[in-house]
């Protein structure tokens, strides 16, 4: 296969052509999430960035093998291995067990991924399955003289290595940035920027999850999970790992390190970073409050193919600054595109220079670092085009597998007046009916005919005008 594949390289600092392995076929990691609650339309422009990378690899031919973890242990509310373990937190905010949790949010978080069209990996491994591999790539590391016991952690010694900077010139105080909570000293380390690999002195005294190790009881800790998951699945070699930015360090500054001095070779040669998503007010996160979920946004009576639409007309590379007034416009937009596509026939020939044409421009748009505005321009261009309408369907539902936007589903929500009149009288008429429950105060029935109508794919929404309601 011609490489033409082009996107930037946070290890190289630049837009490379991407080579394979020897093999051709693309191993690929992405960072999965740590499930102790449910994932926020910041964790998840990633994952449809993602998701895009990997469809656009297949588009063009690839043959790509697609691994995620499931971090259900290991990781502390700060990147440098200190505030509370993330998943500890949510069991006592629930008054569950630490792997009731772990299920709860594994199962919420594939389905967002559903609802937003993001294809499950190939490959999803939690932490908690490879523990075995966790101990042998520290009892190696110890054997190589690259990690340490002490005050009864074992900490990887990020002085024996030449350039523990991998991704970037930056001083070291510039790069703490990245870590998300106030650093408190850890007296065991030997250097201060030594991560721990395996603790058996837990900080919290109803640490949940415990394995016996050589070095004690103990935990892993959330660094060393990454590389253990994707050796197991993809070999000591990677072409792309993935993840948000926030991720750049420490944490895939450590993967490196102790992947590196494990197999003894470069272990990865492609790092795909996805820039943060912003309120007006900085970054979005769990931690600040700013706690918007795909759940959420469909309650607002968003379909939640409308931000996967919003997050692919900006570049992933760029941060993206989120309101609804930008929202309702991408939301008008979208469904103007669906019903145009709706409206093509099925009539005529299909005129195969003319896909080829249009295909080849919306390749070009993959390969040039994943520009997904402009792949939805080529589907604006080919709309106009003199292309015949079956071969425009054709086309669309084709690039379609890779933007993933539902743009022949005919979901796009119409105005009532566009509805066939026995669905419009059938809504008015429970909408009639949940009101009366309303005043009742029989809210349960409320409820229940809300539900009923979510079911049929019918969103109502309360306003100070009154109900309004659309197609999801």
């Amino acid at each position: 296969m011609e490489n033409k594949f082009r996107f930037y390289n946070t290890l190289s600092r630049q837009v490379e052509t991407l080579i394979p392995n020897e093999d051709g076929k693309i191993a690929m990691y992405t960072c999965g999430p740590t499930v102790y609650h449910f994932a926020h339309i910041g964790n998840l422009r990633s994952y449809i960035m993602e998701d895009i990378l990997e469809k656009s690899l297949r588009f063009i031919g690839y043959d790509v093998k697609r691994v995620m973890n499931i971090t259900d242990v290991g990781h502390l509310s700060s990147d440098a291995d200190t505030g509370e373990d993330k998943m500890l937190k949510g069991a006592k905010r629930e008054h569950k067990t630490v792997m009731e949790v772990a299920q709860f949010y594994t199962d919420a978080f594939f389905s967002d991924c559903e609802k937003l069209n993001i294809k499950r990996p190939d490959v999803v491994e939690p932490a908690t399955n490879c523990i075995d591999e966790f101990i042998h790539m520290i009892e190696v590391l110890i054997a190589k003289g690259y990690a340490y016991a002490a005050g009864g952690n074992i900490y990887f010694d990020t002085s024996k290595l030449d350039d523990y900077y991998v991704f970037s010139s930056q001083t070291e105080k510039e790069l703490m940035v990245g870590v998300r909570d106030d650093v408190e000293e850890d007296t065991n380390k030997r250097n201060k920027n030594d991560f721990v690999l395996w603790f058996t002195k837990s900080k919290f005294e109803d640490q949940a999850l415990k394995w016996d190790s050589p070095w004690g009881v103990g935990y892993p800790g959330w660094h060393i999970e990454c590389s253990c998951i994707s050796m197991k699945h993809l070999g000591e070699y990677m072409d792309i790992h993935c993840g948000g930015v926030d991720n750049i360090f420490p944490h895939h500054t450590n993967e490196i390190a102790q992947s590196e001095s494990y197999v003894g070779h470069k272990w990865c040669n492609y790092w795909f970073h996805v820039h943060h998503l912003n309120d007006k007010s900085g970054k979005m996160s769990k931690s600040k409050g700013d706690f918007l979920t795909v759940s959420l946004l469909e309650e607002k009576g968003y379909n939640p193919l409308v931000y996967r639409m919003f997050c692919l007309q900006s570049h992933y590379r760029k941060p993206l600054e989120f309101s609804f007034e930008v929202l309702d416009q991408v939301k008008g937009t979208y469904d103007k595109l669906v019903k145009k596509i709706a409206s093509l026939s099925t009539d005529g020939a299909f005129e195969e220079d003319k896909y080829k044409e249009y295909r080849a421009k919306f390749e070009e748009a993959l390969c040039n670092d994943v520009n997904t505005s402009m792949a939805i321009t080529v589907i604006y261009d080919l709309l106009k085009s003199d292309m015949n309408d079956a071969t425009k369907r054709k086309a669309i539902e084709d690039f379609d597998t890779v933007l993933s936007l539902g743009l022949l589903s005919g979901a796009g929500e119409a105005s009532e007046t566009d509805e066939e009149p026995e669905l419009v009288a059938y809504v008015e008429e429970m909408i009639a009916k949940r009101a009366a429950a309303k005043k009742e105060k029989d809210f349960a029935t409320a409820d229940a005919i809300r539900d009923a109508l979510l079911s049929k794919g019918i969103v109502i929404k309360d306003t100070r005008e009154g109900v309004v309601w659309n197609r999801q």
